[in-house]
């Protein structure tokens, strides 16, 4: 219990510092939430997690969201085809971003392909759920989940 333990707050403090890392705007983020029911989206990413620690790390928020950080990022309006690229590239350098912070810390992971989540969606199955809200300054909020096995 006390490895399960340091693996969580090795997670949620390698997701703080992979979005302060990778998304260049103002940012605050709620304390986490144990998330006790089903997941409902619909619109976002999902990455896959496996190694010391087996779960699925997933982003949600409104497509505006995804496309204010594409512009801030990228200096271009997003939409289309080309949001959905870039929102599963964005989860790719945040999950990347992640795996790379925990190796640091002794936790070994990989990361697969993101998944772009798009529609009426609803995730379920895992043993246990970590919930944080991202107040972007002039984007909007993204909800980050942490889906561990």
């Amino acid at each position: 219990m006390e490895k399960r333990n340091k693996i969580i707050k090795e997670l949620l403090n390698g997701t703080y510092t992979s979005l302060k890392t990778v998304v260049p705007i103002k940012h605050e983020i709620s304390k986490p939430q144990l998330l006790g029911k089903a997941l409902h989206t619909q619109f976002g990413v999902l990455i896959g997690i496996t190694g010391d620690v087996g779960g699925k790390l997933v982003l949600s928020g409104e497509e505006t969201v995804f496309g204010a950080i594409g512009e801030t990022m990228f200096g271009m309006a997003l939409e289309g085809e080309m949001l959905a690229s870039f929102s599963g590239e964005l989860g790719n350098m945040l999950a990347g971003s992640l795996s790379t912070t925990i190796e640091g810390e002794g936790i070994n992971t990989d990361i697969t392909s993101p998944t772009i989540i798009q529609g009426n969606t609803s995730l379920s199955g895992y043993m246990q759920a970590l919930h944080v809200t991202v107040a972007f300054a002039g984007a909007g909020d993204m909800d980050i989940y942490l889906l561990l096995d």
